[in-house]
């Protein structure tokens, strides 16, 4: 087994001698997303607008999910395959960025899947808006050789062109919705619907061409709708769908607690994660309730819940009346990388931070932002922090011990102390911060989206998990652009989930 990001500086990806065989994937001109273009936040409004004038995505979704029964789709939205007790899957969130970051993870990806019986996508597909013209680089070109089928939760952006382009790649090809009345002149609805981005005409010659990337036999993929239960094995998985804005309908709802009745062990995947950066985010039912209340309810026997949206891995064993339960984030797919660095110390839910896991590294995180911005501000020299003082300067302000073992022991200078704190770095729970302005989550929302890069090491992850009747091996495998990981890709994290 090849280093992780834990044992060396190698095995995180720095100083790699070699770039991976990754770009002989992709296509011969690439469209760089840039989060920065005015354009692109422009197409991708529709968030912010239905913070402001009301959120259809549950209205919507309903008469996705009516139009799906009436085709003939399963009215419980289970899918149920013939797997044998042993059997393995693979999850990987926020894929579809179609660049570099994206692509860096496919060979990985391809190696560490052998033998898995089909993969879940968890959460934004597609980006920047979900449009069907983009599904041929972002979605059947990268994974055109893996040849099980593959399942996916909608993400947030998913949903900025009102779901459509995915639910005819993953649903049967479902027709568009019928219009709906046009809402009462100067009503929250009508300032909605003036401002709403519609979907863009689909080439369809375009979308039949992608299509046959991925259309051998094994390869397909029905889904009854946008959310779904999936009865493998000993485990039934369940797949919701949160929307816009992190939340479910009270429909959804409803199905939730029906399909988590029973004695079956189960695993939700989300497109919000429910334990982020040392946060708990139980994810509101409309009418009542958390997503969260279903998965600790010990009578649904949930064991792990596992989310996209934020692109790195992170996981919180979390003790739920005497049972843990894994809460994990796998949102690095294939988008740019949300720091890691600004977690500060974790204490919650009888999680401490020897508990805690994350990749990439908090101390490699702020090393890979510093060269970032050290490029963009032209002052390198300045800026850049080593992975090596990244590390230390992290074990202090935290007060944990040395992430990855260091040969000789390293100064934290002044310097060192100001990027850091500039950069956002996360603190101990007990120590007041310096400046009253919310540094963590301005930059997470403002700078890090701007952040994509096209070099390794890009920090990207992946999970595959190994199911037995007695437990669930979950591994997180890291893609860092590099031929050596490519080959040999690292567990960064691991961890048995009992079932019985």
């Amino acid at each position: 087994m090849s280093d992780s990001s834990r044992d060396t500086v190698e095995g995180a990806g720095w100083n790699a001698a070699e770039r991976g065989t990754y770009r002989e994937l992709m296509p011969a001109r690439v469209e760089k997303l840039s989060w920065l273009n005015p354009r692109t936040l422009w197409a991708a409004r529709n968030g912010v607008v239905a913070s402001w004038f009301g959120d259809p995505t549950g209205r919507t979704r309903s008469r996705w999910v009516a139009q799906r029964a009436a085709a003939g789709a399963p009215a419980d939205k289970v899918i149920r395959r013939t797997e044998a007790d042993r059997f393995s899957f693979m999850v990987v969130g926020d894929t579809g960025e179609g660049d570099d970051s994206q692509y860096a993870v496919v060979p990985g990806f391809l190696k560490a899947s052998e033998g898995t019986s089909f993969a879940v996508i968890a959460s934004d597909v597609n980006y920047p808006v979900g449009s069907t013209d983009d599904y041929g680089t972002k979605f059947f070109r990268p994974y055109r050789d893996y040849p099980a089928p593959i399942y996916a939760v909608p993400g947030n952006h998913d949903w900025y062109e009102d779901l459509g382009a995915f639910m005819r790649v993953f649903c049967d090809d479902a027709p568009p919705l019928a219009p709906e009345p046009r809402p009462r002149p100067l009503s929250r609805a009508w300032w909605r619907a003036l401002l709403w981005h519609r979907p863009r005409p689909a080439d369809e010659r375009r979308l039949a061409a992608a299509r046959k990337l991925r259309s051998a036999p094994g390869q397909q993929a029905v889904q009854p709708g946008p959310y779904w239960a999936i009865d493998a094995g000993p485990v039934r998985i369940v797949g919701i769908d949160t929307g816009l804005l992190g939340t479910i309908d009270a429909e959804q709802g409803a199905w939730l607690r029906e399909v988590s009745q029973g004695p079956r062990p189960k695993i939700l995947v989300t497109g919000s994660p429910l334990y982020v950066d040392g946060e708990h985010h139980p994810c509101a039912i409309e009418g009542g309730g958390t997503v969260d209340d279903v998965v600790r309810a010990p009578e649904h026997h949930y064991v792990a819940a596992i989310g996209g949206d934020i692109h790195n891995y992170q996981r919180h064993p979390v003790d739920v009346d005497g049972r843990t339960v894994q809460y994990v984030v796998s949102g690095g797919g294939g988008a740019f990388m949300h720091a890691t660095h600004t977690i500060p110390r974790v204490s919650i839910g009888n999680v401490t931070e020897s508990d805690f896991r994350c990749y990439p590294l908090r101390g490699d995180s702020l090393a890979f932002y510093s060269r970032l911005y050290g490029r963009r501000l032209r002052m390198p020299r300045l800026f850049t922090i080593s992975e090596a003082e990244g590390m230390a300067v992290i074990a202090e302000r935290l007060g944990i011990p040395l992430t990855r073992a260091q040969s000789d022991p390293v100064r934290v200078t002044r310097r060192v102390r100001l990027i850091a704190s500039l950069l956002g770095t996360g603190r101990r729970p007990d120590r007041r911060a310096r400046f009253r302005l919310p540094v963590r989550k301005l930059y997470t929302r403002l700078f890090s989206p701007g952040s994509a890069t096209y070099s390794p090491p890009f920090f990207k992850s992946f999970l595959r998990l190994d199911v037995t009747p007695e437990a669930v091996r979950l591994r997180c495998f890291a893609a860092t652009g590099n031929l050596a990981q490519e080959i040999d890709p690292p567990v960064e994290d691991e961890v048995t989930i009992p079932l019985r």
